[in-house]
């Protein structure tokens, strides 16, 4: 219990009866998530957390990550994991799929054998940007079906695993979707009611309530040991903490606070777990007047990352220096490399006033930022603004739901944006958000550039193809320094996730680190009440 005093959490409540899962339920497992609603059920446009945890308890991918123990991988839907051939000059992948799978009945589809058929509409999906948030992930490739059983991916350019093995795993576009369903739904119903093949089927939503996921009893690892899966929209913590006390949820996310006001269960158990979301700042270079590389680096000398670290427990966060801290991923840069290039913008606030003056801004100025009503994503935005405030720039922050948030910034309507992130590889996280295909709107493949940056594009490139693990890795630092010398992105802090649940929960698996931003419940997960 003494974790739990360092940063264990506040009470909390749900004004909810059984409708809400107020009264336990055979095999029933209560999450009560701090989230106000979900965005999208469709697994290859899911971007926030609760998208992210629907998705994998319904779909899997021709591999996985082993559960609680990312980032390894192992095989999913695929019988094993196979070695490329180079055929004519291209590199071939040949998946042979497991027999026997079935995909969930849907509202107008009957439950039926998964075949290569719906791997390569998936993928074929995943990599269409009118359908696709991760279409970017999937160019340069080609999706045939061998026979019934067998599929084939074919990159004009060779890919070493470390960078392939994501894109065709249970994350992202990965995820395996039933042709039959979205066919007979369409898109925009099948991003309401998602069929796929995991060990949970969705049976109902609520919007701003709850989802009820429940077993997949054909599922062909084998059937769920919990008979369902509840999942609550609790966005106060106040209540969730208190509805937790009361037995009436068995999980809880957490908000990394350092307040504690229990008391809890005797038998709570506290799970701080990666694989860690790094906070950055991105700011878009292309309007003004943070166009002007003086005005971001003068925010830069503004900042304290002390002061935005403050708001969390030490046990669940620390300070990062790079886009990629190096203790996360290959190819990323450590704070003393950070620190020994000048590149780690100490506060100076003196400084800060001085470029500001520099690039015409004595008096300061002011910007309209989009936030969101999620509590620790809104602690970064609020202590911005007030550091920003003492060097004269005034900061104005429309406070949105989470997921309105994620759609108005991907429409460019924030010229800074605070994102916390975490992607399967060093390649994947350069890509997605500062690669010139993925600025968002007007990119090839729009996605999570919010800087508009388009520096780095031929790094990015020679990385992906260097197959020397020691010159990426090289290829891949030199970017970051890049950013950093631009000041397109100023790194904050990584954070664990933290979830709280009752003894009598188990995973059936060991929890180090979760893709899937959740502790992941699986066919094995139990409540033994």
């Amino acid at each position: 219990m003494g974790l739990l005093l360092i940063f264990l959490l506040i009470s909390f409540s749900v004004a909810c009866a059984t409708s809400r899962g107020g009264s336990a339920q055979a095999g029933l497992l209560r999450i009560g998530i701090n989230a106000t609603d979900m965005d999208t059920l469709d697994p290859h446009l899911a971007a926030s957390f609760q998208d992210r945890m629907v998705a994998d308890m319904v779909f899997n991918g021709l591999l996985r990550y082993v559960p609680g123990n990312a980032p390894h991988f192992e095989a999913d839907l695929a019988e094993e994991i196979p070695e490329p051939v180079i055929v004519d000059g291209r590199q071939v992948w040949t998946f042979t799929l497991k027999k026997g799978v079935y995909f969930h009945s849907g509202p107008n589809s009957d439950a039926y054998e998964l075949t290569a058929e719906d791997v390569v509409y998936s993928l074929q999906k995943a990599a269409d940007p009118r359908r696709s948030a991760y279409a970017g992930e999937y160019a340069g490739m080609i999706f045939e079906q061998v026979d019934k059983y067998r599929c084939k991916i074919i990159l004009d350019k060779p890919l070493s695993p470390n960078l392939f093995f994501p894109k065709v795993a249970d994350y992202a576009g990965g995820f395996i979707v039933s042709s039959r369903a979205l066919r007979a739904l369409g898109d925009t119903v099948f991003s309401t009611h998602p069929v796929g093949t995991g060990p949970f089927t969705f049976s109902s939503r609520s919007p701003k309530q709850q989802v009820l996921l429940s077993a997949h009893s054909e599922y062909f690892r084998s059937s769920p040991r919990l008979s369902g899966v509840l999942i609550l929209f609790l966005p106060d913590p106040i209540e969730r903490y208190e509805e937790f006390t009361r037995g009436e949820l068995d999980l809880i996310r957490a908000e990394t606070e350092n307040e504690q006001r229990g008391p809890f269960p005797t038998d709570t158990l506290v799970d701080i777990f990666g694989v860690p979301e790094v906070a950055l700042i991105h700011f878009n270079t292309k309007v003004k007047p943070l166009d002007d590389l003086l005005v971001r680096q003068a925010i830069a000398y503004a900042l304290d990352r002390d002061a935005f670290l403050a708001k969390f427990p030490p046990a669940t966060a620390g300070n990062v220096y790079a886009p990629i801290p190096q203790k996360f991923l290959p190819g990323g840069l450590s704070p003393k490399e950070v620190k020994e290039l000048g590149l780690d913008y100490p506060t100076d606030l003196g400084k800060s006033r001085a470029l500001l003056a520099a690039a015409g801004y004595p008096d300061g100025l002011t910007l309209e930022l989009i936030g969101t009503r999620l509590r620790h994503v809104r602690q970064n935005y609020e202590t911005l603004q007030a550091q920003l405030g003492r060097v004269g720039i005034k900061i104005n922050i429309k406070i949105v739901d989470h997921f309105q948030m994620h759609r108005l910034i991907r429409q460019d309507l924030s010229p800074i944006v605070i994102y916390e992130a975490w992607r399967p590889n060093t390649d994947v996280f350069l890509s997605r958000f500062f690669h010139s295909e993925s600025i968002v709107l007007t990119g090839k493949n729009p996605d999570t550039n919010f800087s508009h940056y388009e520096e780095i594009d031929r790094l990015i490139l020679l990385a992906r193809e260097e197959m020397n693990p020691i010159k990426q890795e090289k290829l891949w630092e030199y970017a970051q320094i890049k950013l950093l010398e631009d000041m397109v992105v100023y790194p904050l802090h990584y954070r664990n996730r933290v979830y709280i649940r009752h003894g009598y929960l188990d995973y059936g698996h060991a929890l180090n680190a979760s893709m899937s931003l959740y502790p992941q419940i699986t066919e094995k997960t139990r409540v033994l009440r």
